[in-house]
């Protein structure tokens, strides 16, 4: 180890990388997190199902709780994008910008993107904020229970979670994003699902009221207490593919149970490894994904049978 080098770089300041950055700092680690600020947390108006906030909690709240509670242990957090990281175990290379860090091992928390609707930034956190727009069934399917209830995408995801949400509500309405691409089975499990199909693809939602006004291209108007989009999302898996990881087919991280990935001296947590996409989650596999690493790296270096 260089006198430069730290043990672990962790990209991503989520719930994962976080975790993993107490854990790591914890266990007497050099660490710096790298994050762009992006993570889909930071989004979260108010978490319900986190265990230990009962009246929930706000997801920018969480995430600043964390991060002081990382640079309390010592933990670095640096607010950057990483643009290229090559390298291999003991000697890993990342560059954002003008910064220059090597590492021993790295540890990727770079989660995934949701598919939004075409709306401006502004309005999409304002419908966050009220509850008019939500990405997360598993998440705060609860808050909407009886609600008038339109998840947007017309395909086989929208229809999985269409009758997902079914548990909480009989007041569903399938809408298309663009076409309607459903086959006869799909439609003959939402009928007897009672979950209704908007007869024309969406023009636009309109965020301005107490409700979403769902403008449908035939000319009418559906109304609805919450709109789910169900567009799918994609992988932050940039970095993954330059270090040459293996990726599943939906282009997440393939991980083994301890959070390793197919690159060694490289590891992996949260959304970014194919699994539920829960605060939770994330956090097992960063405590995990640290302890193995913290284990590996002291066997390389001599401090365990």
């Amino acid at each position: 180890m260089t006198p430069d080098q730290i043990d672990v770089l962790i990209v991503g300041g989520g719930p994962a990388g976080l975790t993993a950055a107490i854990y790591l700092t914890r266990y007497h680690r050099r660490v710096v997190v790298v994050d762009d600020g992006n993570s889909r947390a930071k989004w979260i108006p108010r978490s319900h199902n986190h265990a230990g906030f009962p009246d929930g909690i706000n997801g920018e709240d969480l995430l600043r709780r964390m991060r002081e509670q990382a640079e309390r242990y010592g933990a670095t957090i640096v607010e950057a994008r990483i643009d290229t990281l090559e390298g291999q175990a003991e000697a890993f290379h990342a560059r954002a910008g003008d910064l220059a860090i090597s590492a021993r091992a790295i540890l990727l928390a770079t989660g995934v993107k949701n598919r939004r609707p075409s709306i401006d930034g502004d309005t999409h956190r304002d419908a966050l904020n009220r509850g008019l727009l939500r990405y997360c069934p598993v998440c705060d399917g609860y808050e909407a229970t009886g609600q008038a209830i339109g998840v947007l995408g017309a395909d086989a995801h929208g229809v999985a979670e269409a009758l997902f949400l079914r548990t909480y509500s009989d007041r569903i309405t399938l809408l298309a994003a663009k076409v309607i691409e459903l086959d006869p089975d799909d439609r003959e499990v939402l009928q007897r699902a009672g979950i209704a199909i908007a007869p024309s693809r969406l023009d636009r939602l309109d965020f301005s009221g107490d409700q979403v006004t769902a403008h449908l291209a035939g000319g009418q108007d559906l109304r609805f207490d919450t709109v789910y989009p169900a567009l799918g999302s994609d992988s932050n898996n940039a970095l993954a593919r330059q270090l040459g990881v293996e990726l599943s087919e939906e282009q997440c991280i393939v991980a083994d149970i301890k959070q390793r990935t197919s690159a060694a001296g490289v590891y992996a947590a949260g959304d970014i490894v194919m699994s539920l996409d829960q605060i939770s989650v994330a956090m097992g596999h960063a405590a995990i994904a640290a302890a193995a690493l913290h284990n590996d790296l002291r066997q390389k270096d001599g401090q365990s049978r």
